[in-house]
């Protein structure tokens, strides 16, 4: 099943254009209220503050997931929805799910073997079944814990997303997960909610309201690839490299590009180019790498 996939998978480039995952993850026009709370993450995580005070300064961008920040990325400020034309961000958040549990060490890849396999065809394992406080994380694991025999990261970014011709396989799916992600970020203070009547339809929308935020995220992503890029990767730090790639995957990484001039907007792509282009499972084998990470790059980008 997971080889038949991977073939696919990088035909499509991992655009989520099965109507599944469309109805389920655009913004409920129905207000599913899916009751998420207020994520509590764990010590792993890489950029939540173990001690609350020290976020007085309200650097809000530190304390969102991967899926936070590549949907922010991609809604519009004042309309408060992503655009109708984009296929690739479904697709794009499931991959960050995939990261984000794998820098969390939740879970990880079998080994390459003898054969020397490739990220593609490496099936994931869960390595702690700890939660992590955030209900989209923690229903990704609880799915990849229970299923055997194990899949691979392209296998469970479809499911995740909703692509498959199995009815059985439905139940994978994260479903409302832009409208669950909006409400998190509503909490965080980030975003607000309103609703806005389309002839036919209302739909819950999530107007920027902490444009701070937004504009720290964007000087992030941009001095990555300027002022603060390194030729060697694994310099970086992951989180941003993972949000670099999947903010590219996803179709919303020109939405932080767009302000730059010219040649700094040609360099910045240039670098982005770089990183793509990279020999993944030569970099998944070095010291430090996480496995995972490389993996969802090659799930998107080969």
């Amino acid at each position: 099943m997971a080889e038949g996939e991977v073939g696919g998978l990088k035909k499509r480039s991992m655009a989520a254009t099965r109507v599944a995952a469309q109805e389920s993850d655009m913004f409920d026009r129905r207000d599913p209220g899916s009751g998420t709370e207020l994520s509590a993450y764990d010590s792993n995580a890489a950029t939540v503050s173990s001690n609350p005070d020290e976020d007085d300064n309200d650097d809000k961008t530190q304390r969102l997931t991967l899926m936070e920040e590549v949907l922010l990325l991609g809604l519009k400020d004042k309309e408060g929805y992503t655009s109708f034309w984009n296929d690739c961000i479904s697709a794009g958040l499931r991959g960050c799910v995939m990261v984000e549990l794998g820098l969390r060490k939740r879970i990880t890849l079998e080994p390459a073997g003898m054969r020397r396999r490739s990220l593609l065809h490496r099936k994931v394992s869960c390595h702690s079944k700890t939660q992590t406080g955030d209900v989209i994380l923690d229903e990704s694991l609880k799915h990849i814990a229970e299923t055997q025999p194990p899949l691979t990261v392209p296998t469970w970014i479809e499911l995740f997303s909703g692509e498959t011709w199995n009815p059985m396989n439905l139940q994978y799916q994260l479903k409302n997960t832009r409208e669950r992600l909006a409400k998190n970020l509503v909490e965080k203070g980030i975003l607000t909610t309103d609703k806005q009547n389309f002839v036919v339809f209302d739909m819950t929308i999530h107007p920027l309201a902490n444009h701070q935020a937004k504009q720290q995220l964007v000087k992030k992503l941009q001095e990555s690839v300027l002022s603060r890029w390194s030729n060697n990767v694994h310099r970086m730090d992951p989180r941003t490299l993972a949000l670099i790639v999947l903010a590219h995957s996803a179709d919303v990484l020109e939405n932080a590009f767009a302000p730059l001039v010219d040649d700094d907007y040609e360099l910045a792509m240039k670098r982005v180019n770089h990183i793509i282009s990279l020999d993944f499972d030569a970099e998944a084998s070095k010291p430090e790498a996480v496995p995972v990470l490389w993996a969802v790059f090659a799930a998107f980008t080969k």
